[in-house]
């Protein structure tokens, strides 16, 4: 921690990529879940998420005793900053004996470090004194502590996603296709990255249910990859399933990779999809599939490959 002037500054680096940090921190229902530091919980009593909206969230004690905080945001950039006031309520200060800081702003700043977070919390005071007074108070220790038990919240929410994406954080990827050696390049990629395999781990074709329509699968053909990920260099995933021509596919280099879109939304998939299939060749409709996505994929009107997919679990 730096403490120069009137401002405290704090940073921190967080294992996990900054969409995730953004999530976490933002939205109400995962703030009691770290916010406050160990030994205390924390009631959200509001949170308006946007410019001019209040927020106040309420650090409860062992003992029942409440330190309630309350600012209004300043200014939201999505991933990158948010800027807000950040004070004790009136109530709060008129019943207790502590003189208490008064702090201006409070900003967050949000960096890319390779897949890995830069966290700067800046407090800016209203004078030199008010900074000595926060400093008095331990708020360096107070925020190691916040952010510890962040850093665990985040640890369960990384280790969720890699079981099953389960939430609709938007992201792309990129998806590989092969006439039946996925299982083979995809350990050649992982010995090469040294990652292990995430998502549902290897899932094969013989654990597709089945469904009407679908074709019988022979007993090699059922030992094929129907998907399988793998994070590589600055959280980037690959993707992949087999396309064999027992199955009616012809690989050929151009059509066997895909940029693949995961949306945050149904509405926004569908304009996606629409925009990138315009002039050029619709590979598969939008539609609901078995496996839980609002999927399609195109050929954009220059040649490239896109895919779009939105979990509908």
């Amino acid at each position: 921690m730096k403490a120069n002037d009137k401002n405290l500054v704090i940073t921190r680096v967080l294992n996990a990529p900054k969409e995730l940090v953004w999530e976490v921190w933002t939205d109400e229902k995962h703030i009691p879940n770290w916010w406050g530091p160990k030994g205390l919980h924390t009631i959200v009593k509001e949170h308006d998420f946007r410019v001019g909206g209040r927020w106040e969230y309420v650090m409860i004690d062992e003992k029942g005793n409440e330190y309630p905080a309350v600012g209004i945001f300043k200014e939201i950039v999505k991933y990158k900053k948010l800027t807000s006031t950040d004070d004790f309520t009136e109530e709060f200060r008129a019943k207790t004996n502590v003189d208490l800081p008064r702090v201006m702003l409070f900003s967050m700043l949000l960096e890319d470090e390779g897949g890995k977070t830069k966290l700067t919390l800046t407090y800016e005071h209203a004078s030199a004194e008010d900074k000595q007074k926060h400093i008095n108070m331990g708020v360096e220790q107070g925020w190691n502590s916040m952010l510890d038990k962040a850093e665990e919240y985040l640890k369960t929410k990384i280790a969720m996603r890699a079981n099953l994406k389960t939430n609709n954080m938007a992201r792309t990827v990129t998806y590989l296709n092969f006439p039946g050696t996925t299982e083979e390049a995809f350990n050649f990629y992982k010995s090469i990255f040294k990652t292990e395999f995430s998502g549902k781990g290897i899932q094969r074709l013989g654990e597709v249910p089945a469904h009407e329509g679908m074709p019988e699968l022979s007993a090699e053909d059922k030992k094929l990859i129907l998907h399988i990920e793998l994070p590589i260099v600055g959280g980037h995933i690959l993707m992949a399933t087999d396309a064999p021509e027992s199955m009616g596919f012809k690989l050929v280099t151009g059509n066997n990779m895909h940029i693949s879109m995961e949306p945050e939304s149904r509405e926004e998939t569908k304009r996606l999809f629409d925009a990138l299939s315009a002039g050029g060749k619709v590979d598969m409709e939008l539609q609901d599939m078995f496996f839980g996505a609002y999927f399609g994929s195109c050929t954009d009107k220059y040649g490239i490959n896109w895919m779009v997919n939105f979990s509908t679990k």
